[in-house]
């Protein structure tokens, strides 16, 4: 059990984000609600923010601490474009965020980061914790309180062969699953992907809502 005075405690509280990579690009879901300890502060939280036309990041933590990150890092890419005629490389972008969470010491930003995206080197996603510590993941990752059920779903369905329609199907079936289980994650589903072709998109509402229709019906 964990203690409630430790960062961790605070951190899972609620929350599910997940990010997928596919041979087509990458994907990134999350849930939509917003805990403060058990009291559910909001229903339609956005954590995912698109940083430029070819990355995208997943928030979990804080709310504060993380939308301070995620200006920052869309500034820096953006000045980066401006300055060198190209988009930021996506492991520049994840350097970046570890630095600034390792800067914040003796304090800590209590927030976890995914980071995904299509450069030059191909799709990408990176996991960054509030300590700054950088994971590259080559298939798929889930953070939140909620993760344990995603990557049960994950583990079981992925292959980086897959396509990136049935990517985003997993991605929200792994989600869903985790609203189904986990009380700090609710509220719907956001979902957003970064394609070598079309770049960032975020997917409306009556997308998600027909996949999860989908996966009502064939319990798949």
């Amino acid at each position: 059990m964990l203690d409630p005075r430790s960062i961790k405690y605070k951190l899972f509280k609620g929350t599910t984000t997940v990010g997928i990579v596919c041979d087509d690009g990458v994907v990134m879901a999350t849930d939509r609600r917003v805990t403060s300890g058990f009291y559910i502060s909001h229903k339609h939280g956005k954590k995912i923010h698109k940083i430029d036309d070819h990355v995208g990041v997943t928030i979990a933590g804080v709310v504060a601490e993380a939308q301070f990150l995620v200006d920052q890092l869309a500034s820096e890419a953006m000045l980066y474009k401006l300055e060198n005629h190209k988009p930021i490389p996506l492991k520049s972008v994840a350097s970046l965020a570890s630095s600034l969470l390792f800067s914040a010491r003796p304090f800590i930003m209590v927030v976890q980061l995914i980071i995904g995206g299509v450069d030059g080197e191909g799709p990408a996603i990176y996991e960054i914790d509030w300590y700054g510590s950088t994971t590259k993941e080559d298939k798929f990752i889930a953070t939140g309180s909620g993760s344990p059920y995603a990557l049960g779903v994950l583990e079981a369905e992925y292959s980086r062969k897959m396509t990136l329609d049935a990517a985003i199907h997993l991605a929200v079936k792994a989600v869903y699953s985790a609203i189904q289980r986990d009380p700090g994650s609710g509220e719907g589903i956001d979902v957003a992907y970064v394609s070598k072709e079309k770049g960032y998109r975020e997917l409306g509402d009556k997308e998600v809502e027909n996949i999860i229709l989908k996966i009502r019906s064939r319990g798949s």
